[in-house]
């Protein structure tokens, strides 16, 4: 897992590029907008409430980067460096295995197809380029369009598992396709 420097990756409409604390007013929206975080639930000391808290957060993603733990992108259309969203992956099994996913989208940008082409170029670059076995997604019961997303892109709910930490949110996980040998 040695990136240097961190992976841009590119889509036919998207670039998904390193967070900046440039990027610290969208970080402070997509964590705070009631649309965007309706189902998801952070304990208190995880709250993003101001500016200062947005750039924190981004200085954290920026060392558990560099400390090899996580990846976490900022999704823009190409024509535009301004961030619609974030894409990460994240809590890593101790050997590199299995990581999670986990992205959000600002709601002006919902439902153009975009979350999709985010989330197959990371599921494929943590496949590829990170040699995972499987990505796993934890989810709120009642997220919809999470639910769908994680569906069509090939996401098995796993029926026996539970989230620890939080009752409502149920786990799907997708696992490395197994190369075919003609």
């Amino acid at each position: 897992m040695n990136f240097n420097p961190f992976p841009e990756i590119k889509t036919d409409r998207l670039v998904l590029r390193k967070i900046e604390e440039s990027d610290a007013d969208i970080i402070l929206f997509l964590r705070t907008d009631k649309t965007v975080t309706k189902f998801i639930e952070r304990p208190e000391n995880r709250k993003t409430k101001n500016k200062t808290d947005a750039i924190k957060f981004i200085r954290e993603i920026t060392e558990a980067f560099k400390n090899k733990e996580s990846f976490s992108w900022g999704i823009t259309l190409k024509n535009n460096s301004t961030i619609v969203g974030t894409i990460c992956l994240w809590n890593f099994s101790a050997d590199h295995k299995i990581a999670e996913i986990g992205y959000d989208l600002n709601p002006a940008f919902q439902k153009k197809g975009i979350m999709d082409e985010a989330l197959k170029s990371v599921v494929n670059f943590g496949f590829s380029k990170l040699n995972l076995a499987k990505i796993e997604a934890f989810t709120h019961k009642e997220n919809e369009s999470s639910l769908k997303l994680l569906l069509k892109n090939n996401f098995q709910f796993i029926e026996n598992r539970k989230d620890e930490d939080n009752p409502n949110n149920i786990i799907f996980e997708i696992e490395k396709p197994a190369i075919n040998k003609a």
